[in-house]
């Protein structure tokens, strides 16, 4: 434990998982980091009542627990939405199609040819008229959703004018309950249909609204 922490890649690295970031492969000297050092990072996260989760498809995060000692959030409704359909997007052909590149206008293409408009439009306003005001909230309200999954490590902007990205594994802490399906894109469609969201916990440092209970 005390050659893990001492290693100059550990401060910023536990920054960025206290701040609820998920670290994949994409972040190879990270990833590999925590691999070599999994077992010793667990008890040295148990000391403030969180656990150091490696997910099947291989990306790390911090999961908190009722008495964590470091800040954390929930997901907001429409957060969670848009990592479903994100996920969703990752299990379909098109991402094979596209070289897994996505932008702005797909995400939101597909979020609402997937889900029910209205229930959208009651996320982002109570007393949505379904005007064209209202869609344009429901736009920036997506754009800032998925700014915050790419602040936790669930896509990747390519360029600088953040106009496209890449989803990453990650984005399965979103689809967690499809990993046994026969046919995980179907049971994810749904979900995003059924308007399912698992509520997710994460170690927030921008957005900590505590939480009580453990969550997946």
């Amino acid at each position: 434990m005390a050659q893990a922490i001492a290693n100059p890649i550990f401060p910023a690295l536990d920054s960025a998982l206290r701040a609820g970031r998920h670290i994949g492969i994409d972040e190879l000297d990270n990833h590999i980091f925590l691999m070599d050092f999994q077992a010793e990072l667990e008890q040295f996260y148990q000391r403030y009542h969180v656990e150091l989760i490696r997910a099947p498809e291989g990306f790390f995060y911090l999961r908190p627990r009722s008495t964590t000692l470091i800040a954390r959030s929930v997901l907001s409704e429409l957060d969670m939405m848009v990592g479903k359909v994100l996920c969703y997007l990752y299990l379909s052909p098109e991402r094979l199609v596209h070289e897994g590149i996505f932008n702005l206008a797909d995400l939101y293409e597909e979020l609402m040819t997937l889900a029910d408009e209205n229930k959208l439009l009651k996320l982002v306003n109570q007393r949505s008229t379904g005007s064209d005001l209202d869609r344009q909230k429901l736009h920036d309200k997506v754009n800032t959703s998925l700014n915050r999954l790419r602040r936790l490590g669930m896509v990747f902007f390519i360029g600088n004018d953040n106009s496209k990205f890449r989803i990453l594994e990650s984005v399965f802490r979103f689809g967690a309950d499809v990993r046994n399906g026969d046919d995980a894109q179907e049971a994810q469609l749904r979900m995003i249909r059924d308007g399912e969201a698992m509520a997710i916990a994460i170690n927030d440092e921008e957005n900590n609204e505590n939480v009580d209970g453990d969550e997946e």
